[in-house]
């Protein structure tokens, strides 16, 4: 074969475009590996115990219970896919929850009420198991503006309480605090909630702090502001006993200005760089964004194209950087207006007609969410949960057959162009494919074993890339 580029030259070449693209994987590592909770909650400080998440699992297996007798009346709420072709007559829904409950798996998946059964029971299972899976005990929207000495009592309680629940167990796998802005007028505050909150915890559990703890700090405008955040930990660690780097935090873009800057940049980036490699997400603030953008209270939604603008921007500057990406929260609540043990039936009947909607505007705003590949939100209330759920549960079951089906067809094909059905794939279609199970996986709706139909090991799919696993199917195959 005849070559016209000298050895040398080559060389050269190929070494300053190694040290080029070694200084880009640096900088865009890729999504992390961790796993990602699915939502975040949001509480008042003061409200903040050590078994909050046992309660609010409860309120929320009760919720399901009163508002929903069964996986028809559920699916039929939030309008599931296929609801219309369910019973409606009590005695002929028993005996199709009868009949499904004695199939095996795969003859479930072949029944037409398949989704809204397994949806439901999926939905129910974890709210015994694990209903909150990352809660932020909220110093700012949630706790308001009180006197000093009241929020100075709170966050040494709540601290308490947290070490509490770090020898009980009773902590949800993810928590952190939100506390005040670092602006001009509250940054004074935001320091000194969160010297006393981490002081008193480092105080009590000698240094060390929950599993997966991170600090909030909202309506982020400037570098500078992270950049103090940063020092502040900093001194924290070496006045306690807390582990040099321990702190994490993720921050709120809220604000035009977290989207755009003065200079008409977009600042994303520079805030990752301010937080020192200790940001670890950032999460979108649905309503003081749009307030920022002149939307009136009735328009403020999570659907309005002022948010989709944001969320894009943030997925083009953070993507690749393994920074996670969080939408925002649905403000309407599924809280029925009759109280008490003894209503009338026309009051239960108020009070399910109120959660059902509330139920189907939160499932379509989560819905949307997942299908702009935001797979994390806010929740408010343990009312909200069950509609949280179900709409990720939902989300992966309906695409799960059809998902398997092409990624193991381009994997058989050793990643060669194909066609499955009348779909064209190609090697990025392969790596949608291959993200889609990853977050099924992190959600817990997809099994390992469900996703090893695929044809890929549970190392390859770790490896996060479609390009990495086909490479080394090939290399493997030269061997």
């Amino acid at each position: 074969m005849n070559t016209s580029i000298p050895t040398e030259d080559k060389q050269r070449i190929l070494n300053d475009l190694s040290t080029a693209n070694k200084v880009f994987q640096q900088k865009y590592p890729g999504d992390s590996s961790e796993r990602q909770p699915v939502h975040t909650v949001y509480g008042g400080a003061d409200l903040f115990r050590h078994d909050s998440a046992q309660k609010m699992a409860d309120v929320a297996l009760n919720t399901i219970r009163d508002n929903a007798a069964n996986f028809v009346e559920f699916a039929r709420a939030i309008k599931l896919t296929g609801y219309a072709d369910l019973p409606t007559d009590d005695v002929v829904i028993e005996a199709l929850k009868n009949e499904l409950d004695g199939m095996s798996d795969g003859e479930r998946k072949e029944h037409f009420a398949w989704l809204s059964y397994t949806t439901f029971n999926k939905v129910i299972s974890k709210l015994e198991k694990e209903a909150v899976e990352d809660f932020r005990i909220d110093f700012e929207d949630g706790f308001g503006n009180r006197s000093w000495e009241e929020e100075d009592e709170t966050a040494i309680r709540a601290a308490t309480e947290c070490a509490i629940g770090m020898e009980k167990n009773s902590l949800p796998p993810f928590i952190g605090i939100r506390i005040k802005p670092f602006t001009e007028d509250l940054k004074e505050r935001g320091i000194r909630t969160l010297d006393l909150f981490l002081s008193t915890l480092a105080h009590k559990t000698h240094g060390k702090l929950p599993n997966n703890f991170v600090v909030m700090l909202p309506k982020v405008t400037i570098p500078e502001q992270i950049e103090s955040l940063i020092a502040i930990f900093e001194i924290i660690e070496f006045q306690t006993d807390i582990k040099s780097g321990a702190l994490k935090m993720e921050m709120m873009v809220e604000t035009t200005q977290s989207v755009i800057d003065s200079d008409g940049s977009n600042p994303l980036r520079s805030f990752v760089l301010a937080s020192k490699g200790r940001m670890i997400s950032t999460a979108f603030g649905t309503y003081d964004y749009t307030a920022s953008n002149n939307i009136t209270a009735k328009y403020q939604d999570m659907g309005h194209s002022v948010c989709d603008f944001a969320h894009h921007f943030m997925k083009v500057a953070l993507g690749g950087t393994g920074i996670w990406l969080s939408d925002g929260a649905t403000n309407v609540m599924p809280i029925g207006p009759h109280r008490g043990k003894d209503l009338t039936d026309d009051q239960k009947a108020e009070n399910r007609s109120v959660v059902h909607n509330s139920w189907k505007k939160a499932f379509d705003h989560t819905r949307y969410s997942l299908w702009k590949g935001l797979y994390q939100g806010w929740d408010l209330h343990p009312a909200q949960f069950p509609m949280r759920y179900a709409a990720i549960y939902s989300f992966f079951l309906e695409s799960y057959e059809e998902a398997a089906k092409r990624l193991k067809a381009f994997v058989d094909k050793a990643a060669r162009a194909t066609l499955t059905d009348d779909v064209f794939d190609d090697a990025a279609t392969g790596q949608g494919l291959l993200n889609f199970f990853l977050r099924g996986l992190n959600s817990g709706v997809i099994t390992e074993d469900e996703a090893r139909v695929t044809g890929l090991t549970m190392d390859e799919l770790r490896s996060r890339s479609f390009l990495a696993i086909m490479e080394g199917r090939r290399n493997n195959k030269k061997l």
